[in-house]
């Protein structure tokens, strides 16, 4: 089985890289967007299996780029922001992100919740892939 891969979608080139040393230490593919437009050409180029996105984004905000994930894309989404406050974290997950870490974080706690993810929406995925084979019998008699 191929590494999972994860798209970095982040303004700030600091936190894009440290979040991409932080995921390739951990055997992941890694592919980075600054913006909505960056992400929405790299999940066209590359098959993505978690995106781990901030919300606050030149352009269209982390918010609104969730929610047009959604409506294509049912692959893993973790917020991480610098937006602490409950109404933004509400907000978030009822848009649709499976987790919603702030700013600081953990290198280690944000890897984790990545694995438990990917397990999780891998999991699904074969489930609904082996519900989705029929096999037809043929009696004669």
């Amino acid at each position: 089985m191929q590494n999972p891969h994860i798209l970095i979608v982040e303004d700030e080139a600091v936190t894009r890289n440290t979040l991409r040393s932080i995921f390739e230490a951990e055997g992941y593919v890694v592919t980075e967007a600054n913006d909505g437009a960056e992400m929405h050409k790299a999940m066209q180029d590359n098959k993505i299996n978690l995106v781990v996105m901030d919300i606050n984004l030149p352009g269209k905000n982390g918010l609104l780029l969730a929610r047009e994930l959604r409506e294509i894309n049912n692959i893993g989404l973790i917020f991480l922001t610098g937006r602490d406050n409950e109404v933004d974290k509400i907000l978030g997950l009822e848009i649709g992100a499976d987790d919603y870490i702030t700013k600081p974080f953990n290198p280690r706690e944000l890897t984790i919740r990545a694995r438990n993810l990917l397990t999780r929406v891998n999991n699904a995925a074969a489930e609904t892939e082996e519900k989705g084979s029929v096999e037809y019998y043929r009696f004669n008699g």
